[in-house]
């Protein structure tokens, strides 16, 4: 039986994409208006029957922020010009000389090559940023490690905060935009809420959804690709020979394919590139008749990648280790469109900007066959693209 709340947001959420619906026209940009905004990770306690966090709530931070958009803006990061509009309500393009493209054009500067970061560098470097000590991280890891051994789970994701204070003139775009050239990845976002802003630069795909066929694309058991030929033949064969990246990779595709089994037709799910060096896996389905994009959602949030296997069991170790709220972080950001098209990111790589204080976190899978102090050492080095995107330096922890 749902839950009065959760069955009240579905509800008014599916009305309204419902009165707005229309086509997707192909030859504008895939977002032509529709819900967009974040689901925050710990929105898990709304769709799960959880035992009582450890932690308060966020006295900012909702568990969602969707809101319905009308029309869109799209500009192009490799011709750095022109653009499509379209407007969810009339169904149609709006007229280029819209006085609202001219407010929005001024967006491209932050694109790569236009400009922007030569032309407004950050107002100096974050500061008091705070750390887990290695120490305490390690003992985290090792209790991860008896719980898998002790039959509870098979893996965890575990993350640590991080947290600073920056100078009164700090410029979230600017800071986007930097952040963008850090860590550049292809599920990006950036959300302004008043003084709360939400940038993320995310390698991984949440849900897809595009007519009746859905796809994933966790980035467990993945490594860098080099430019260098041989030095990206010798990281395939490193990650082709790492029992516990394997082991990781199988096991999260599972619980993938059983999360879009709740919603897909049976023996849809497909796996491509399975524990490939080249790409994130590609996990795939073909959504049942009678199940929509918000079926979709509520059957798989939060992504598997960023919590663990079992699901629900692993979500409460996590919320016992961390106890901080992941708010954003492991959320996802994304949309749904009035054509019922999904598009969502798993939002790592991600920074909540509150004024002139700051969050983000960073973590990795732990499994029976994890290195404490080597999972410690991976969580640090993911942490410093958002800090080089600070123009700081993870400051020495003990």
């Amino acid at each position: 039986m749902q839950r009065p709340l959760r069955a009240i947001h579905e509800w008014s959420c599916r009305s309204l994409l419902a009165r707005y619906r229309a086509a997707h026209r192909p030859d504008l940009p895939p977002f032509q208006g529709g819900a967009a905004g974040f689901l925050a990770y710990d929105m898990n306690r709304t769709l799960e029957r959880l035992p009582a966090r450890p932690f308060p709530a966020s006295a900012y931070l909702n568990q969602f922020y969707i809101s319905m958009t009308w029309w869109s803006v799209s500009i192009s990061a490799t011709r750095g010009a022109g653009s499509s509009l379209r407007d969810g309500r009339s169904r149609s393009p709006l007229d280029e000389t819209s006085v609202r493209v001219v407010a929005l054009m001024s967006l491209q500067h932050c694109l790569p090559g236009q400009g922007y970061l030569d032309s407004q560098p950050l107002a100096g470097r974050a500061r008091g940023i705070r750390t887990l000590a290695a120490k305490a991280s390690c003992r985290r890891s090792n209790g991860v490690m008896e719980l898998i051994l002790a039959g509870h789970i098979f893996q965890a994701n575990i993350a640590q905060c991080f947290s600073a204070t920056v100078a009164p003139l700090f410029d979230p775009l600017t800071f986007y935009c930097q952040l963008r050239s850090s860590n550049p990845a292809p599920f990006g976002a950036l959300l302004r809420y008043g003084k709360l802003t939400i940038a993320s630069s995310s390698p991984e795909r949440f849900l897809k959804l595009d007519g009746q066929q859905v796809e994933t694309r966790p980035i467990k058991g993945t490594i860098a690709r080099s430019a260098d030929g041989e030095e990206d033949r010798r990281r395939a064969k490193v990650l082709l020979a790492s029992e516990k990246d394997r082991a990781e990779n199988v096991m999260m595709v599972d619980l993938l394919r059983n999360d879009l089994s709740r919603v897909c037709t049976d023996n849809s799910g497909d796996v491509m590139a399975l524990c490939n060096s080249a790409s994130p896996r590609l996990v795939s389905g073909t959504l049942a008749a009678g199940q929509d994009a918000v079926s979709l959602l509520r059957a798989c949030f939060p992504g598997g990648s960023v919590t663990g296997v079992p699901k629900v069991r692993s979500i409460e170790i996590i919320a016992d280790l961390e106890k901080v709220a992941r708010e954003v972080y492991c959320g996802a950001i994304g949309f749904v469109g009035f054509s019922g098209q999904i598009d969502t990111n798993i939002a790592i790589r991600t920074v909540t900007i509150d004024g002139d204080l700051t969050m983000f976190h960073a973590g990795g899978g732990i499994t029976a066959m994890s290195t404490p102090e080597a999972e410690y050492e991976k969580t640090l080095a993911k942490a410093q693209r958002l800090f080089d995107a600070f123009d700081s330096e993870i400051p020495g922890a003990s």
